[in-house]
């Protein structure tokens, strides 16, 4: 099992888990070429995090072709929270949402 992370990316957690949801129980090397063809924000920092665990995998000595996504899930990370001004005096809550992804390769 090879393991990668990414923390603290400023999407939310439900856009990014659109793009995961794609790729997850796939090759490793085929969920790259899927994402390098996905037009979501989100998917060149997923993409750029499997290659992270190829190279993980590469140098634990472990055959990169054989690798398949195993599990990749996201969670909630901080929400930064901003105030908007509103009329007659008042304000709204802007809540900025940030995502911690992780990925697990395992071989076939």
């Amino acid at each position: 099992m090879i393991k990668a992370s990414l923390n603290r990316v400023k999407i939310s957690p439900d856009k990014a888990n659109l793009v995961t949801r794609m790729v997850r129980g796939m090759n490793a090397w085929d969920a790259c070429d899927v994402l390098k063809f996905t037009r979501k924000r989100i998917a060149a920092d997923i993409r750029k995090l499997i290659v992270s665990g190829i190279s993980n995998a590469r140098n634990s000595g472990v055959n990169a072709n054989e690798l398949y996504v195993k599990e990749l899930y996201v969670g909630k990370s901080i929400v930064l929270r901003r105030m908007h001004c509103r009329a007659r005096g008042r304000g709204n809550v802007l809540r900025k949402p940030y995502s911690n992804i992780y990925l697990v390769l395992d071989q076939k």
